[in-house]
């Protein structure tokens, strides 16, 4: 799903704050509680597994088992519910980071800094243990240490606490480099288990590494039942040697041959810490190897003679032959139902499948329909699903070329696009989960693409006031570079033109070039005194004024039609576009006076 925005409210209780994190399952937020005003984790289970009801299962047993276990070493649940399609869980806010991503950072710690975080896991498992419920997924991921080194488990997701259905042969498996003998072959688990994970743990703080380790989760399965980790001492000669055997004693294969609780290994690391090597299983299994050796040398001879008898005991007690069931495609626990009916022992080794689907049978052995002893083993295959993957690292690619690596790392794909000041359109901001998550193949992964810089519109400002134009601008989380022009039409200080032009979209913090109108310089007025008023018109209007003219009567005929006046005066300065007055003499002749008309005499 993807990411809730800040200030999100969830169930009308919880405002999200940021993301902190993601896993397998889910992701998890840091938000407020609003009714409490407090700060806390909401870990918000993915959509995709919302409509799968074991994981649903797993989810609000994860809830259940953390809420009744109140230790300083574990993280306290404070809520659960459902809310928009999925479910959450309100918890305890760590400030600290995970054990996990210490030990990526620093490599093996010194071992009295080791000893003491996992005394503080054992006695987080020792309180959970006493309540019935073992954690089941014990590792460095689920143990968060803060600044002053307190250490607090948390992710119940997959305990086992009273007799939930969950917990049956081969349904549930942790992570493959932590989980126990017992645990990887689906056989049921008890305290003894989580103390396996533990030691586990112990071995990667002293050496920086875990004991066991493949490309696969089955191989290192399969290693965990077989193999016997290489000492600790030989990766770092500094461990003292009584703390090796204790980490060697939690590692055995046998659950009968570790510590049988978490007291018990608490109180062999104390006295490692004294330098006292306690019950040093090595040391334990050498004596009982020679022990069976005089036993076997001695029950030879015994054997030697009873093989006639054993030979016809053997024709008279052979078992009886029994048809083996057909269990390739059921679930686990039903074929395990199914062959134990017959009358076989069953045995689960649990394998990776793109092909069968998780928890259903993919192969046995014998084969369905063979026959075999009665109280003979049956061994049984069975698909944990395609296991899980890293996300690939997909950041700052194209959004084609991230998805083709993702798909070939086995996952679905969505895209979503946001807007971005920092990544070039078209490539790959995030996904959710983040890059390098680990989460079960087939999964979807959604890759959030940038759509470039956000454009914003230019606003129109031709017109306005030079300052007007710039608040505009500036309102609009845009630059302003202004030039000047002359114009004598314009007020000056008036926005003339602007580029880009009004109504364009562009980046955020883009500048806009403005041109201001500014006053015309002055220019000298040219003398048209006693110029003709065709002459002068033409002088001054080429010298870019406007012209206006006025008559006045002159008494000669020469000055008839010539300019006899100006304003501005001649050689005065004045604005170009600015009126100049000619005044224009006019003569007129003078009407003849009339001769007196003559008298008549009578």
């Amino acid at each position: 799903m993807p990411s809730l925005a800040p200030d999100t409210l969830v169930d009308d209780r919880y405002r999200i704050i940021g993301r902190i994190g993601s896993g397998g399952m889910a992701d998890v937020y840091e938000a407020e509680d609003t009714q409490l005003g407090r700060r806390i984790a909401l870990k918000l289970l993915y959509r995709r597994f919302a409509e799968d009801p074991d994981f649903v299962e797993r989810f609000r047993r994860e809830a259940s088992s953390a809420a009744a276990l109140n230790h300083p070493n574990v993280v306290q649940v404070f809520d659960r519910g459902e809310w928009d399609g999925t479910y959450y869980i309100a918890m305890e806010l760590l400030e600290g980071r995970n054990l996990k991503d210490i030990v990526r950072e620093y490599g093996a710690l010194e071992p009295a800094v080791a000893v003491d975080i996992v005394l503080q896991i054992l006695r987080a498992a020792r309180f959970a243990h006493r309540r019935g419920v073992v954690h089941r997924d014990i590792k460095p991921h689920n143990v968060i240490v803060d600044g002053e080194g307190r250490a607090k488990v948390t992710d119940f997701g997959i305990a086992r606490a009273g007799g939930s259905d969950m917990t049956e042969t081969g349904l549930i498996m942790g992570t493959a480099q932590y989980i126990s003998p017992e645990q990887a072959q689906g056989h049921p688990v008890d305290a003894r288990s989580d103390l396996y994970s533990i030691g586990v743990v112990l071995y990667e703080l002293l050496t920086g590494t875990v004991p066991f380790d493949a490309e696969s989760a089955v191989s290192i399965a399969l290693k965990q039942v077989s193999e016997e980790p290489v000492p600790p001492r030989v990766r770092n000669p500094a461990i003292p040697p009584a703390l090796e055997a204790v980490t060697l004693r939690a590692l055995r294969k046998d659950p009968y041959e570790r510590y049988q609780d978490a007291d018990q290994f608490i109180a062999a690391l104390e006295q490692a810490e004294g330098g006292v090597i306690a019950d040093d299983p090595v040391a334990e299994l050498e004596a009982q190897d020679e022990r069976n050796w005089r036993r076997i040398a001695l029950i030879a001879l015994a054997v030697l003679a009873l093989v006639a008898i054993a030979v016809g005991a053997f024709l008279l007690l052979t078992p009886d032959q029994k048809q083996v069931p057909d269990v390739v495609g059921d679930r686990t626990q039903n074929a395990t139902d199914k062959l134990q009916q017959a009358g076989f022992e069953v045995s689960v080794v649990p394998i990776q499948s793109d092909d069968v689907a998780e928890d259903r049978v993919a192969a046995q052995r014998p084969s369905g329909g063979a026959e075999a002893d009665e109280g003979s083993e049956v061994t049984i295959t069975v698909s944990s699903g395609p296991g899980e993957a890293p996300i690939p690292t997909v950041q700052g690619l194209g959004a084609d070329a991230a998805t083709e690596r993702l798909r070939e790392a086995g996952f679905q794909v969505e895209e979503q696009r946001q807007y971005s000041d920092t990544v070039t359109k078209g490539r790959v901001i995030e996904t959710s989960p983040p890059e390098g998550t680990s989460v079960r193949k087939g999964s979807t992964v959604t890759i959030v693409v940038s759509r470039g810089r956000q454009k914003v519109a230019v606003p129109d400002v031709v017109g306005q006031s030079r300052g007007d134009a710039e608040a505009a601008l500036q309102q609009a989380g845009l630059g302003a570079s202004a030039t000047e022009r002359e114009d004598a039409d314009a007020e000056p200080g008036t926005v003339l033109s602007q580029d880009p032009a009004g109504g364009s979209e562009v980046n955020p913090g883009s500048t806009v070039q403005l041109v201001v109108a500014i006053a015309p310089a002055d220019v000298q007025v040219p003398g048209v005194l006693d110029a003709e008023e065709a002459d002068a018109r033409d002088t001054l209007e080429n010298a870019g004024f406007q012209v206006r003219v006025r008559d006045t009567d002159v008494d000669t005929p020469d000055q008839d039609g010539i300019v006899v006046e100006q304003d501005p005066d001649p050689d005065s300065m004045a604005a170009p576009g600015s009126r100049v007055t000619i005044t224009v003499g006019r003569f007129e002749i003078p009407s003849p006076t009339p001769s007196p008309t003559p008298t008549a005499t009578p």
